[in-house]
């Protein structure tokens, strides 16, 4: 039987995420949506379809980014920035239905046309030689030194041929960005997460060997109250195994409509307030051994921002970052979680902020928010973060 002809090439596509590490990067979209898409704890692509987009489609993307990409550089190498003339020529210049393409080309000229990221949810689905061939168009329509990266699941990297990664390595892809979540069977069989603790150190070793760097997302909470303590050393322990370039930490926010908010409401699941998410960060951390990588908590979902640092140097002052909020008095811990959450606050230095404080204050107080119901106030925060 004949195979259907693709559908019509519908222009140029953009995805709805991308890790806040690539936020100045062109995006391409090389699949739609997520391929498993079952995570009891992520509202993305809920109600959605996968599909690999033709490799042609993706190409035709390329090719408009780089037309209007060159006529950029051009212009900044006469003048060393753009114009508004220079931007206003740009639209007039290209066909009305390349404007998402220019859009995508002045955003990436913004960030200094210094990185791309493959969307959506996981690029290494794409069979290897489809993947070579989206790449090598990459690296020949933009042959300055940059970095493309993708979003991977580990069960689907962990089946490729090592001699398959290591060929899409050679031909670009410098960095994967994987959700491990957790490093416990049991968490990730709770979650949906469809892959195994096996299976996740088994693909984070295949990257490496690859010579991909390697970014490896965990969420706190995820294990909830009963799981919490196995949560931080199982997954400490598969990362020790893995010694990825990036370890980066996502607390767990859930949003209502997903099923781990149904557990939770219905009293399956018991959330971890922030002091008994800190304390598993904690035990997790202190528990990270022989490892070079480099930790980070780079997102308004996590209570210490500024935990940071190269293990294991940095490990005992981002330890000591989380014993110096346990030593606070409970109305203290309060105004500190309520400041963060908010934008206010991004250290516990700026808990002696006289100006930062006092809007912290008087948001409690306005509100009611006391060391009695900050958890509860601080869930539906989070919530707005998803």
């Amino acid at each position: 039987m004949p195979r259907s002809a693709p559908p019509p090439y519908q222009g140029f596509e953009q995805g709805p995420i991308r890790p806040p590490s690539e936020a100045d990067s062109l995006l391409i979209r090389v699949t739609r949506n997520c391929p498993w898409n079952r995570c009891a704890f992520c509202p993305v692509y809920k109600g959605t379809r996968f599909s690999l987009r033709p490799v042609e489609d993706v190409k035709r993307d390329i090719d408009q980014v780089a037309d209007a990409a060159a006529r950029l550089r051009e212009a900044i190498d006469a003048r060393a920035h753009l114009s508004r003339e220079d931007i206003s020529r740009l639209y007039a210049d290209f066909p009305h239905d390349r404007t998402e393409a220019i859009n995508a080309a002045l955003h990436w000229a913004s960030g200094g046309f210094r990185a791309i990221f493959l969307q959506d949810a996981n690029s290494l689905i794409v069979p290897p030689a489809q993947l070579i061939e989206i790449l090598e168009h990459l690296r020949r329509r933009f042959p300055w030194p940059l970095r493309i990266t993708s979003y991977a699941r580990s069960h689907t990297v962990a089946r490729i041929a090592q001699a398959d990664l290591d060929a899409i390595r050679r031909a670009g892809l410098d960095r994967i960005h994987i959700g491990m979540e957790s490093g416990c069977d049991e968490v990730l069989s709770r979650v949906h997460k469809g892959t195994t603790r096996d299976q996740q150190i088994l693909a984070g070793q295949k990257a490496k060997a690859a010579g991909m760097e390697l970014s490896e997302y965990v969420m706190p909470g995820l294990g909830g109250r009963d799981l919490s303590q196995r949560h931080a050393l199982d997954t400490a322990d598969a990362l020790n195994r893995i010694n990825p370039d990036f370890i980066r930490l996502r607390t767990l926010a859930m949003r209502r409509g997903i099923p781990l908010v149904e557990d939770w409401e219905a009293g399956r699941f018991v959330k971890l307030t922030d002091v008994e998410a800190a304390r598993e960060i904690r035990t997790f951390i202190a528990s990270l051994e022989g490892i070079t990588s480099y930790l980070a908590s780079d997102h308004i979902l996590n209570l210490f921002q500024e935990i940071e640092g190269r293990l294991p140097e940095a490990r005992p002052a981002m330890l000591a970052v989380i014993d110096r909020f346990f030593a606070l008095p409970p109305a203290e811990q309060t105004l500190y979680q309520v400041g963060r959450r908010m934008g206010i606050f991004s250290c516990l230095d700026h808990l002696e902020s006289t100006g930062r404080r006092r809007q912290v204050e008087d948001l409690c107080r306005r509100y009611g928010i006391t060391a009695d119901n900050v958890d509860t106030v601080i869930t539906e925060m989070m919530r707005q973060f998803v």
